[in-house]
């Protein structure tokens, strides 16, 4: 079965619904939000609507988990490009309940979903437990959620603080960081978790004081890097791109370079700002235009579906 995305660390990407709202400096050169007004849409800010599709579009799932099965692999699926599935909208939560169902009817799909919005999972995911569809309860939650990756977007180190707080206390088969558009340099080994004493190391688990963080041993699995693109793209300095992949290394962490951006610098201390030069790639992301040392594409292990999640009184 052939990839229908673009992006190279999945092979689907499907969404939801269409529209969301900036919510930090990594949404400023949104590519969704200026793809969507391209092609004529009007579905971005708080008070926009958001873009909804028929049933065609949400079978789609169904027969790529039909070609997984048969192929005997497991396949990604991105959700969502357009949209954040944990966005706080009523207009959402008939959705959201759908699709976790559809999550549940797929389990050959692994969802990758990403979120900046880290804090409402859990709160959502209890809604879509316990909501109910025509009479009927919800399915979501009765059998654990195996097939689900969970990642937020993390541009910089006051992004890393909140999010990754966040993520390390939900239950996923995988958790992973998008740091792109990667806008500074962040450590990802001192991250202060829900109130609690002392930091933790988000890849290794380790922490400097080890308490009641559930079981001091939860990490981020995957860590995805890359540049900004577009016409106004803010500079990408490899040396935060080589500071990702070092710790990764050091933590046994997958690391995943995405790509370059279209403002790739070697040294931005130097005056004015050295490009490495001009990428034929207006994204940056053929690799064999790159530094050697940052052509890493890595994976996490892949996680069985019949695997089973501690995570009581959550799914």
């Amino acid at each position: 079965m052939g990839k229908d995305s673009s992006i190279q660390w999945t092979h689907h990407t499907f969404n939801p619904w269409w529209g969301c709202e900036k919510v930090s400096p990594g949404c400023t050169n949104c590519y969704a939000a200026a793809f969507d007004k391209r092609v004529g849409g009007m579905n971005w800010g708080k008070a926009a609507p958001r873009r909804f599709f028929g049933e065609k579009h949400w079978n789609n799932p169904l027969i790529w988990n039909a070609a997984a099965a048969k192929a005997g692999e497991r396949h990604r699926v991105f959700c969502a490009s357009m949209a954040d599935v944990f966005e706080d909208r009523p207009d959402l939560v008939d959705h959201r309940v759908r699709l976790f169902n559809l999550i549940q009817a797929t389990p050959n799909l692994d969802w990758l979903l990403l979120t900046k919005r880290p804090e409402n999972v859990v709160r959502m995911l209890m809604e879509c437990r316990y909501r109910v569809e025509g009479g009927i309860h919800s399915t979501l939650g009765l059998v654990p959620m195996t097939n689900v990756w969970l990642g937020t977007t993390v541009e910089n180190q006051d992004q890393a603080e909140r999010r990754i707080s966040e993520l390390l206390w939900i239950p996923a088969a995988v958790r992973f960081l998008s740091m792109e558009p990667l806008l500074g340099p962040v450590d990802l080994t001192g991250i202060g978790v829900g109130g609690q004493e002392g930091l933790t190391d988000a890849l290794t688990g380790v922490r400097e004081r080890p308490g009641s963080f559930r079981g001091d041993g939860d990490t981020i699995d995957w860590v995805i890097v890359g540049g900004e693109s577009g016409p106004k793209a803010r500079p990408f300095d490899l040396a935060w791109a080589r500071f990702i992949r070092d710790q990764c290394e050091v933590g046994g962490v997958p690391c995943f370079v995405k790509q370059l951006g279209a403002r790739p610098v070697e040294d931005e201390s130097l005056v004015g700002v050295k490009a490495i030069g001009r990428l034929k790639d207006k994204h940056g992301g053929d690799w064999d235009e790159w530094p050697a040392d940052l052509r890493v594409r890595e994976f996490p292990k892949t996680v069985a579906a019949a695997a089973t999640l501690d995570c009581p009184g959550l799914f």
